[in-house]
């Protein structure tokens, strides 16, 4: 942390993270505790969101919270979100960046798997919105960042639902931030490019899509979870106060 920004508006701050347990998720959790935030996430995978919590609790000013929650289903994340509060109190900060980025064709897709991925890609980021927004007009404001994905922009195959939800976050930010705006509740879109996740390099990045890579983004350098979260940090941070509506991509130069 000591190369990079410190944003002495985020200590003390509570934030909730939805889908923190592994890969870009993980990456906020450690840098919101890294700066003395009241972290809480949110995921359906247990094992490695103890891990993560085990990890961090000692160094960090406040102990990340994990509550275990299927983010589809709006009441329980309606709960997750107020058993975390009571951990963290009200809550200003909203990170949604929980996804399923699996691969599927158009001639797979199914009414119900269009459901399912819609529900985690896109529905779960505005229920979450709708649960934090009274705690953040009684704050007198706070941010929300809806993760998006450059992959809709690159008119990227192979995942019909996916791309689709990722471009509908854009319209979601923008009503938000228009509704919320009154109440000084900043909303704004994060779109990572494609970030070197464990999960991206097991399941995907072969030399082809190095490749592809190397093709499309202007920096010759591979993308990063630290590189998504510091541009996280900044739009929750108050150093961004005048900043909504806006979509803010992190991708090395490919979009």
């Amino acid at each position: 942390m000591d190369r990079f920004a410190r944003y002495p508006s985020l200590e003390d701050r509570a934030v909730l993270i939805t889908g923190g347990a592994t890969g870009i998720g993980a990456t906020l959790v450690e840098q919101f505790a890294a700066q003395g935030a009241r972290v809480g996430f949110i995921d359906i995978d247990v094992a490695p969101a103890q891990a993560l919590v085990a990890r961090l609790v000692a160094g960090a000013r406040h102990a990340p919270v994990f509550v275990e929650a299927d983010l589809t289903d709006v009441d329980a994340l309606d709960r997750a979100i107020e058993r975390l509060r009571s951990h963290t109190g009200p809550i200003t900060v909203l990170l949604n960046n929980a996804a399923n980025d699996q691969r599927h064709s158009i001639e797979a897709t199914t009414s119900a798997s269009w459901d399912a991925a819609i529900a985690i890609n896109l529905k779960q980021q505005f229920f979450a919105a709708k649960s934090v927004a009274a705690d953040m007009k009684a704050a007198g404001g706070g941010s929300i960042v809806n993760f998006s994905s450059i992959s809709w922009k690159l008119k990227q195959g192979g995942m019909p639902v996916y791309t689709t939800s990722k471009a509908a976050v854009q319209g979601l930010t923008r009503s938000l931030a228009r509704d919320f705006g009154p109440f000084n509740i900043r909303v704004n879109t994060l779109l990572p490019g494609w970030v070197m996740t464990e999960r991206q390099i097991r399941l995907w990045v072969d030399e082809r899509a190095k490749q592809d890579i190397a093709r499309g983004q202007c920096l010759q350098q591979p993308l990063q979870p630290e590189h998504i979260a510091r541009m996280a940090l900044f739009l929750a941070a108050d150093d961004s106060a005048m900043c909504t509506a806006q979509d803010f991509i992190v991708d090395g130069g490919w979009a």
